[in-house]
């Protein structure tokens, strides 16, 4: 008889005594190693990953290094745009474009170093004269305070109060501790000046070159496209400077009627630059414009210097809801809202230059994106020129005529007559 328990077949299956048992093979055992081994294209890629984030990062910082930089270079671009008309008809006459680079330049710098050499002679004589009659000033003010508020005070009490006061001293120990951070700043500016003027002279004197250098990089159609481009921004930023010494010329000639008629002095010289400063600086322009006149007004009368602050602030106003927008929109050919957004955008991205730059930048884009948009014949339709079509909604009158008469028909019942059985 067979063994049939389970000691049976195990001892049959057992190994010959001596001998060690073999292990059995792990089923897919080939599989589970190559799963276990990492792919050869995985440590590229860690590699390949950490490299472009390491890029991004140098990227990064030098562009937040060199941002003063490639803002000094882009309003050279502009101003080398700006005179470029003047310089490419110079040019064409048969002068060297070089020469007739530095003539414009030169001339350009004369103007404002004459215009800025004038105001500073002027305000140094007013702020001499203002120091000068500074005690009759606060005499008449000391006076008007005591018969008003019926009180007892000295100009002497006062004085001497300023000078031992403890603010007064703070103040000169931090105005003689910023020396050295005011020179510093000066300098800069003058660094950045010199910069500017320096890439402009290049951009304008060089700017067949530019071009030459720029297209032959790209193909034929791309060259046509960066040449229409190039011009557009030509066309436009003449048109904005145009626009901005036109409304320079306006402002002029309105504060120097007031200035003239308070009998304020060097009333030409404070229009003048009321009208420059409030066109060509952005942001802050109109505050230094009206300071300088409300300073020198001050001196011939307080009253004075209020009206011209009125002034100011009521032709400011009206500029720029009724002289800018317009003028804008002729010469730069943008619609006025478009003009002032444009404004906004480029003051909040990149501050005043922004707000300088903004509306000719815009101009050409529009100008250039214009001649890739297909347009189409308007239909001849009463709601394209702002009137409703009256033969498909009646206006308010006919249906209110129509209500009424069948709210009347409802009253009055059906007709006697009308119908019903013989």
């Amino acid at each position: 008889m067979a063994p049939t328990d389970e000691t049976g077949q195990t001892a049959r299956n057992a190994s010959p005594r001596g001998t060690t048992p073999s292990p059995e093979p792990l089923p897919n055992q080939g599989e589970a190693g190559q799963a276990a081994r990492m792919p050869r294209w995985l440590p590229r890629a860690m590699v390949l990953a950490l490299a472009l984030v390491g890029a991004f990062q140098l990227g990064t910082w030098a562009f937040h290094q060199l941002i003063g930089l490639l803002l000094n270079i882009l309003i050279a671009f502009f101003l080398a745009l700006a005179i470029e008309p003047a310089v490419s008809r110079m040019a064409a006459r048969g002068m060297r474009r070089g020469l007739a680079t530095f003539l414009v330049s030169f001339g350009l710098l004369i103007v404002v170093a004459g215009f800025f050499a004038l105001l500073g002679s002027m305000l140094a004589g007013q702020i001499i004269k203002m120091i000068e009659g500074f005690p009759e000033y606060l005499d008449s003010v000391i006076n008007w305070v005591n018969t008003t508020f019926h009180t007892e005070l000295r100009r002497v009490d006062i004085q001497e109060g300023l000078l031992h006061s403890n603010w007064l001293k703070k103040y000169a120990q931090n105005s003689a501790a910023g020396v050295l951070d005011v020179s510093t700043q000066v300098l800069g500016g003058l660094f950045q000046l010199l910069t500017i003027a320096l890439f402009s002279f290049y951009f304008a004197a060089d700017g067949p070159r530019l071009r030459r250098a720029l297209c032959s990089v790209l193909p034929p159609a791309k060259q046509a496209e960066v040449l229409r481009a190039w011009e557009i921004a030509v066309d436009k930023t003449g048109g904005y400077l145009y626009s901005r010494g036109l409304m320079a010329l306006i402002s002029g000639v309105a504060h120097y009627v007031l200035l003239q008629a308070l009998g304020i002095p060097y009333a030409p010289v404070l229009a003048v630059w009321v009208g420059v400063v409030s066109q060509f600086i952005p942001t802050i322009g109109t505050y230094l414009a009206g300071a300088l006149p409300m300073l020198i007004a001050f001196t011939v009368s307080p009253l004075y210097a209020l009206w011209v602050l009125i002034f100011v602030v009521v032709y400011q106003q009206f500029e720029n809801y009724m002289v800018q927008p317009k003028l804008t929109s002729k010469t730069v050919d943008i619609h006025p809202a478009v003009a002032f957004g444009s404004v906004i955008a480029g003051t909040a991205l990149l501050g005043a230059i922004g707000a300088l730059i903004a509306i000719p930048a815009v101009a050409t884009l529009q100008a250039f994106l214009g001649a890739y948009v297909k347009r189409y014949a308007v239909m001849d339709d009463p709601r394209v020129h702002g009137h409703r079509n009256r033969g498909e909604t009646p206006g308010a009158l006919t249906r209110a005529r129509g209500l009424w008469a069948r709210g009347r028909d409802r009253t009055r019942g059906p007709r006697r007559g009308s119908g019903g059985s013989d």
